[in-house]
């Protein structure tokens, strides 16, 4: 099938097609000018301030048309740190001895994480892996164990990269053509709930919070359906977040907290999925 085949019979000309005209007409100081470019193929008018809604709108349109196109139903997002390295790995990130020691203490997270999207990979390929496909930032740490898990039986996972001045670029196990990058936070964050069936929060630091926080906001509010969301390492966020306190101040209702369920392992974080769609 030709590209216009597969695009639809039009009598007018594909935007490919002029783009590839445009690059033969004579080099002339016209045809140089920045003005005389296509305004779709201009990178220096696609960046204006004043562009800003076309590209949020772009950012949106981009992975939702190729996961669409590859029968991508659902998700099981996986969200963690950053800076958390394989066991027995080098813990980069660390600034002090005592962050060393914490950060190759919880590199236990990274085998469970790589343990827990093998276990989503091995469901869905049941679908032809296009329902639990796993889904991560697509950097390193726990998004890394993520894409290796999956990676591990076979199956394609999703990176949603975002340009950063450190720590993100993409993880060697995310599935090539399901890598993505974003400018924009915002539709980045929109594309991992849009298709999540389960929500796995490893420990981490502001961004993963951000992550976590916004997704229990969602449920929260009503404006995402219930879904199992699992905080992994009881006594890591037993002390970083106290939902019970909040309870007891009056700033979140009482029972809000069973939103979540706290799990230390892979088996267990993949039993309370498994009950509650019924696998």
């Amino acid at each position: 099938m030709t590209p216009m085949e597969k695009a639809g019979w039009t009598p007018l000309p594909h935007s490919d097609e002029d783009l590839e005209r445009s690059k033969s007409v004579p080099d002339t100081p016209q045809t140089r000018a920045e003005t005389y470019r296509l305004a779709w193929n201009d990178p220096e008018f696609m960046t204006r301030r004043e562009l800003r809604a076309v590209r949020l709108q772009l950012e949106l349109l981009k992975p939702e048309m190729i996961l669409a196109e590859r029968g991508i139903r659902s998700t099981v997002i996986l969200f963690g740190g950053a800076r958390l390295p394989e066991p027995g790995g080098e813990a980069w990130a660390a600034k002090n001895e005592t962050q060393k020691k914490n950060l190759e203490e919880n590199s236990k997270y990274y085998e469970e994480a790589r343990k827990f999207a093998r276990l989503c990979s091995q469901q869905s390929a049941a679908s032809y892996y296009r329902e639990y496909v796993v889904v991560t930032g697509g950097g390193p740490g726990v998004m890394e164990a993520g894409n290796r898990g999956a990676d591990d039986v076979g199956a394609p996972s999703i990176g949603l990269n975002i340009v950063l001045p450190h720590e993100q670029a993409p993880n060697a196990y995310v599935t090539p053509e399901l890598c993505f990058n974003f400018h924009y936070f915002a539709i980045r964050k929109m594309h991992f709930v849009m298709r999540a069936k389960a929500v796995a929060v490893f420990p981490g630091g502001f961004g993963t919070m951000d992550e976590f926080f916004e997704t229990l906001t969602l449920i929260q509010t009503g404006r995402m359906e219930r879904v199992p969301v699992i905080l992994f390492g009881k006594s890591f966020w037993k002390r970083a977040i106290d939902l019970d306190f909040l309870a007891e101040q009056g700033t979140i209702s009482p029972g809000d907290q069973d939103i979540i369920d706290f799990v230390d392992t892979a088996d267990e974080a993949w039993g309370i999925i498994s009950r509650f769609y019924n696998l």
